[in-house]
């Protein structure tokens, strides 16, 4: 899906990495490339481990609710606090790099995923489950943030889930830090000196494009419903579909496999068609999808559209990033994106949130309903995104404005 006349230079899939001569002799491309192989791979099970990390929420929050007796309300707030610390990763990612490089966001990720994860397993207090969260949060921030440039078991809620996380958390704390050792802090400074002096002035700027913010609200709605559907699914499955824990943990499970099916099978499609037309046709066939969820109450059924659901919204995310780095200069396109991604978490925490405060009140049934609302909203704001042509000009008028 990726546009071939807009590449963005990634440290960790090119050739050379930063710190590396690439006028170097043919005899060390072997060991390069070795190396590079390594990273990459180190840094798709890490993926793999954000994945498991992020789809357990939405399949242990019912257990967590009845361990710990609590309102539907008071456990939305787990979707807060998870966003709050990726915020602040990616306030922080920029000088770990600085002081640490590439090596210390592959070793603090995961050693914040361990923590994580080894507290929650201890069952403690709600408060510090929360904390856990926060932690959780900032160690996928520093991971997914960097790295970018399936929990649904059932059973009495005993902490076992969370001990497996901390050992995969383990492994992949080992798997970064050998494969990134070399990526120091020297490397990175190396690799992008010639960039420092510009950042602030590039940032004023790329706040003042209508495409960042455009972006930055689309990305709004799509995280939101995205996460408000892992997150309440299963909960809506036992209590209003009265559906089985093995189906209904099967909603959630199905609605990321599809999502990553559909990323993997729907891109050859979005670059014959165009991004921005297939992006609007996978908006228009999920809001039908999303309205049988809505009206048929058959548990089986449902499960089946769930799967259906991720596999329409799998390019959603990538394609906003797609656009938003055709609309921006190259040097923005990092920046941009981290900024919109962040604002996207906000989203994944105020609608999880607020359906959790409504369902208090109005029961779970509201769940579907207010998805659906949401997906609207987000294919106007997509409409509204995709309009927008590249505005190299204004930037380079806003760039003169702020020199």
């Amino acid at each position: 899906m990726a546009s071939n006349s807009h590449e963005e230079h990634a440290p960790l899939l090119t050739g050379h990495a930063p710190g590396v001569d690439p006028s170097r002799s043919q005899d060390d491309s072997p060991k390069i490339s070795i190396r590079l192989a390594c990273r990459v791979a180190a840094a798709m099970f890490s993926f793999a481990t954000l994945g498991l990390f992020q789809s357990s929420i939405g399949a242990l929050l019912p257990l967590i609710s009845k361990h710990y007796n609590l309102s539907d309300l008071h456990v939305s707030l787990i979707f807060v606090v998870g966003p709050f610390g990726y915020i602040i990763a990616a306030q922080t990612s920029s000088l770990i790099h600085n002081q640490f490089g590439q090596f210390g966001i592959a070793f603090f990720g995961p050693v914040l995923q361990i923590i994580a994860a080894g507290l929650l397993s201890l069952q403690p207090h709600f408060g510090l489950v929360l904390v856990a969260y926060a932690v959780l949060g900032l160690g996928t921030g520093l991971l997914d943030g960097s790295w970018s440039g399936d929990c649904s078991g059932f059973g009495y809620f005993d902490g076992n889930e969370w001990k497996s996380q901390a050992t995969l958390s383990i492994v992949d704390a080992f798997a970064l830090c050998t494969a990134f050792w070399n990526e120091t802090a020297y490397a990175y400074r190396q690799a992008h000196q010639s960039e420092d002096a510009d950042n602030k002035t590039h940032t004023r700027a790329m706040l003042k494009l209508p495409a960042t913010w455009w972006c930055a609200a689309y990305f709004l709605a799509d995280v939101g419903v995205e996460t408000a559907i892992s997150g309440w699914v299963v909960s809506f499955m036992l209590r209003s579909r009265a559906a089985t824990p093995y189906l209904a943990g099967l909603s959630s499970s199905g609605f990321w496999a599809g999502m990553a099916v559909g990323r993997l099978v729907l891109g050859p499609l979005t670059d014959r068609i165009g991004v921005r037309k297939a992006t609007a046709l996978y908006f228009s066939m999920a809001i039908c999808v999303e309205t049988l969820f809505a009206v048929l109450p058959f548990p089986v059924v449902s499960v089946v559209l769930m799967m259906v659901l991720g596999f329409l919204m799998g390019p959603l995310f990538p394609s906003g990033v797609i656009v938003l780095t055709q609309l921006l200069p190259k040097n923005l396109h990092v920046a941009a994106v981290s900024f919109v991604a962040s604002l996207g978490q906000v989203g994944g925490a105020m609608l999880p949130f607020g359906i959790g405060a409504v369902v208090e009140g109005l029961g779970i049934g509201v769940f579907r309903f207010a998805i659906l609302v949401q997906s609207v909203l987000a294919m106007l704001l997509w409409a509204a995104f995709a309009k927008l042509r590249p505005a190299a000009a204004t930037f380079e008028r806003t760039l003169a404005h702020e020199d």
